[in-house]
Order: structure tokens, then sequence, then C-alpha cells
């Protein structure tokens, strides 16, 4: 420890990990290293908890789930943080700001300065500590070993054995039901998920129109909490599910994040469950466009998501197929054996379903739009758009805006 150089150190650690960084020596701040300029650090509120932290290793979440690492060694400790999982509203960095007594004038700056710093994982900021740990204490440990504790894994299994064992001899026949009612959900659960993976849409509506009364098991005591939380299950099953079935990995968690912030948003019943209903249709939709032909190959699904993240360049089937591996022929032959679509007309449909997208719900220009998608001129665009609709992209949206 002797020859450690604590400002060079941590300066080292800010500048690659994007979280400020500071060192304290006998709880006196000494050293402070942050790439975003904050006029008043968000620690202060919660100074006293991170400090009173004697382990070598430990972390303290805040109210607004920003998390601070801790790394103690002998009279000094090193303190990385905030960084949070996921965005933090505008809201609560303003009421953090009034917390941290930030002046008025300044608040601005310092809701910027707080969006601008990296956001981490918590695991992740534990590894760094990790990291941390073994340069000043040369102790090897691993998040086993700092987040998993016997004591609270003994006292976790003794409640979960005693509401097991509650349950197994509670006669109350009221609750035996409920709890036989819980079970059998699980076949209905899989039905549903086998559909958004096979990307049938008309089993899906099917489903719903006979579906049967769901009870799921009780994820909160509060009404509109279960709601919530059972739809972040669910967005949890259709998009692994819809994953299964061919979409893109990236694009089927995004929509989950996407569909999940916007039910936080809602309180009421009626507009969570008609969100759920849009979210599972919308995944089965989503995979049924990527499985081309009754039983599509990898080859075809890969097409597929390859297309839909390559609208807005022009059609290039050379690209294409350089990107899966195969000569332009060859794939082009494959693709038409398994669909029965040439692979051009596949691709302009599915520009002119997204211009179809964007001319219904956005103002832009016929101009704009038509070189978004990567067409040549507006009269080759209109003269594509004809072609798969009927209409040319003035008529379509006049008549989905009347």
């Amino acid at each position: 420890m002797e020859n450690i150089d604590f400002n060079y150190f941590c300066t080292i650690i800010g500048n690659l990990s994007g979280i400020p960084v500071r060192v304290y020596k006998n709880d006196s701040r000494v050293f402070y290293r942050s790439l975003v300029s904050l006029p008043k650090d968000p620690i202060a509120p919660y100074l006293s908890s991170v400090l009173a932290i004697e382990e070598h290793i430990g972390y303290f979440i805040t109210p607004y789930f920003n998390y601070y690492g801790v790394v103690n060694c002998g009279p000094f400790k090193i303190v990385i943080g905030p960084s949070r999982q996921s965005d933090m509203s505008e809201h609560d960095i303003k009421e953090l700001a009034f917390k941290c007594d930030v002046d008025p004038d300044d608040v601005d700056e310092f809701v910027s300065s707080m969006k601008s710093i990296i956001q981490m994982p918590l695991s992740s900021i534990m590894q760094i500590l990790c990291m941390i740990n073994y340069v000043l204490n040369g102790e090897k440990l691993t998040l086993e070993d700092i987040a998993i504790y016997d004591t609270a894994q003994q006292d976790i299994k003794d409640w979960i054995e005693s509401a097991r064992t509650d349950q197994i001899y509670d006669s109350d026949p009221a609750k035996i039901q409920s709890r036989q009612v819980v079970y059998n959900t699980f076949e209905l659960e899989q039905t549903l998920v086998d559909i958004v993976r096979k990307g049938d849409t008309a089993a899906l509506r099917e489903w719903i129109r006979n579906a049967p009364a769901i009870r799921g098991g009780v994820l909160a005591s509060d009404g509109l909490r279960q709601m919530k939380n059972t739809f972040i299950v669910s967005a949890t099953l259709v998009a692994r599910a819809a994953i299964r079935g061919g979409m893109d990995a990236n694009d089927a968690l995004s929509l989950s994040d996407d569909y999940i912030q916007k039910c936080e948003l809602l309180f009421d019943v009626d507009r969570i469950t008609n969100l759920q209903y849009r979210m599972v249709l919308d995944y089965t939709e989503q995979v049924e466009k990527l499985r081309q032909g009754k039983s599509p190959s990898k080859l075809v699904t890969d097409i597929s998501n390859y297309v839909r993240h390559h609208l807005s360049e022009p059609v290039n089937i050379e690209a294409l197929a350089k990107a899966m591996f195969f000569s332009r022929t060859h794939l082009a032959a494959k693709f038409k054996k398994e669909t029965g679509v040439t692979l051009t007309d596949f691709i302009l449909k599915e520009k002119t379903e997204e211009a179809q997208r964007l001319l219904r719900y956005t103002d832009k220009h016929l101009t704009a739009i038509s070189a978004y998608l990567g067409f040549s001129s507006q009269s080759h665009f209109t003269n594509v758009f004809r072609k798969y609709t009927g209409k040319s992209p003035n008529e379509y949206r006049k008549h989905h805006n009347r």
C-alpha cells in the first residue's frame, strides 16, 4: 500500500469507468475525479451511510436506486459512484439536487451531468471493486464472496422452509384451492409462449377469444403493483419466446424494456390489460414476419433480421449474400425455394411496410421518407409503393389521416 499513488490510481479508474471516484482518508475527502461537471457531489445526502461501511468491499444503494461502491484499505476509503442500471427520471434528479442543496441556477447543469454518468449494472461495479481490492489489499475475492452471505442464505432458507411447512399443514380449503388454481396456469403459459415462438397470430387471436380466466401467483400486496409485476413476467416470457422464434435478441429485449417502461407509466387496470395484449400480439406479429414460408430455416430468419436492420439502405443483395456467407446466386435461389418470394420482392415489401408506418404516424415529407428508405428518387419510391399497396404514398396518407 505504501507504493500506491491513490490519485493516479483513481484517476485511471474514473477515466475507464466514466463514474465519479473519491478517496477519503480518515473520513475526510482528499481526492475527487469525475468526467462530468457536477455542481455538487450527489453522494452528499448519503455520505454518512457510505462512510460507515467498514468491510474491505461494500456498497450502498440509495432510495433512487443509485449505487456507490466502497473499498477500504487502512485509513483510506475509495468510493465510486453513483451509477445505476437504467435512466434516472428528471424529476428524481431534481429532487436529488434539492437534497444536495444545488443552487437553483445550477440545477439544469446538475441534471445534465447526472444523465451523462455511465450506467452500469451493480455486478459490474462490484467487479471493479474486486479489482481495486486486489490491488490495495491483496485479496482475490469474487462476486460470490461479497454478495452471497452464508448467514443471509440460512435466514432465507429458514424463511422459505417455514412458509412451505405452513402451506403443507394448512387445512384451510380456500387456501388449498387458491394454490391449485395458481399451479394450473403453467399449461396456459406454455401454450401462449408456443404461439409467440411460432409467430402464429391467427392462433393467438383465437386463444384470446376463448382464453380461460387465469389467476397468477401473488406477486405484490397492492393490486396495481400485482398487475405491473405480472406484466413484467409476461414481457420476459414472450421476449424469450420471440428470440427462440428467430427474432434478433437485441431487438426483442429492447422491445421488452420499452413495453415495461410504458406499463410503469400507467395507473389504470384496463390500460395495462390492453397494453399486455398489444405486447403479446406485437411480438407474435414480428416473429410471423420473420418466419417466411411454412418451415423457415435459420438462414431465412437471419435474412429477415438483416433486412429489417438495413431498411434505410439501398437494396444490395450482394452485401446481404456476403453477410450470410453465400454467393448472391445461391442465396437468392435458396430464399426463393424456401419462401416462394424473390429476395428483391421481399426487401421492397419490407421497405413498403416501413413506409406505410412512416406515412401514417409521422408528418415527414415524401422526399424525406424516400431518402430514409434508400430509394434512388421519390418517383422510384412512389412506383414501388404503388406496386405493393395499389395506392400512391399521398393517397395512402390521406386515407389513414382522415
